[in-house]
């Protein structure tokens, strides 16, 4: 029943099954426009940033704030982009500078400070209530898109399609940064090893400096984007905790594999949630993506583009 009875709803529904992708798909592609912040940190720094989380919601919130103050909301774009400058540069000056050479335990736990000092500063200033995203101010539509098929209406909202381009924009942008660009290649040397692209003249504190402030704008356009699709609050936080299966499931190390892996994640979990969900108890979307990264963790720990590291003892 379990395995049969959600195939033949698809079957006699194809329409429905349409939206239900096209949902995931969404979710999806917003969930590797999250892990791309990810990769270029763990490209440049070859840690994992565990406050890129609650960088999605400081830049939204920041944004928010600003508007509320009064500044015209494309104005607020902007200074919240220099709000995630200034970020960059203090993280570099104060966290990653005296960590050069540190092992890679020693960054992680510094991220995870820094996550608890943004969610404690955030807090104090912007207050712990959730916000309205600017959405209609920053011209983002809000109707819906109705196309008929197979004798039903699929239910299109423009939201989402406007996050969906502009994942899609960020994210060929980012993959084109990375292997076309003069500092995408003294990214990947700095994470390959630090003493070696010291040596070769590529300043460290300039790749990080620029490498956080692009994490930054990642983190901006993710927070617009989900926030408009719902509020601003401190439990993005947690969807964005979403790209480390994505991670897990595409590789550390890969545009194309953040990319896959989002999809993969996206569209799996809403498929799931809504053919199997009520088959099984519900609640599949807040444990499926873990479940997909544990599997990858025991048979393919590289992820599926990650690169298979062999250490001679």
């Amino acid at each position: 029943m379990v395995l049969v009875e959600p195939f033949a709803r698809m079957a006699t529904n194809p329409a429905f099954l349409v939206q239900v992708i096209w949902e995931g798909f969404v979710s999806g592609v917003l969930y590797a426009l999250i892990a791309l912040g990810f990769v270029l940190i763990f490209k440049a720094s070859g840690v994992f940033n565990f406050a890129q989380g609650i960088m999605v919601v400081f830049a939204a919130l920041s944004l928010v704030g600003l508007h509320e103050a009064g500044v015209p909301a494309w104005v607020a774009v902007a200074l919240a982009l220099v709000v995630m400058y200034v970020l960059a540069v203090g993280v570099e000056r104060i966290v990653l500078r005296p960590l050069v050479n540190q092992p890679d335990i020693i960054l992680l736990m510094a991220t995870i400070g820094l996550t608890r000092v943004l969610v404690g500063f955030g807090e104090l200033v912007f207050g712990g209530e959730p916000k309205v995203m600017i959405a209609n101010e920053l011209g983002i539509p809000s109707g819906v898109w109705r196309i008929p098929l197979f004798d039903r209406v699929v239910v299109i909202k423009l939201i989402d399609l406007t996050a969906a381009i502009v994942a899609i924009v960020m994210v060929a942008g980012l993959a084109f940064f990375f292997s076309r660009t003069r500092i995408g290649r003294a990214l990947r040397a700095v994470a390959d090893d630090h003493q070696a692209a010291l040596s070769v003249g590529i300043s460290l504190e300039q790749i990080w400096v620029i490498v956080w402030f692009a994490a930054g704008i990642v983190a901006l356009v993710t927070g617009i984007m989900w926030g408009a699709r719902s509020d601003v609050s401190f439990a993005l936080e947690i969807i964005a905790l979403k790209a480390l299966p994505v991670l897990i499931l595409g590789g550390f190390t890969s545009v194309p594999g953040a990319i896959v892996g989002g999809l993969i994640i996206g569209i799996g979990e809403k498929i799931g949630e809504i053919y199997w969900g009520r088959l099984i108890g519900g609640g599949i979307e807040s444990w499926l993506a873990y479940m997909i990264a544990l599997l990858f963790l025991l048979f393919r720990p590289q992820g599926l583009f990650g690169e298979k590291i062999i250490e001679r003892v």
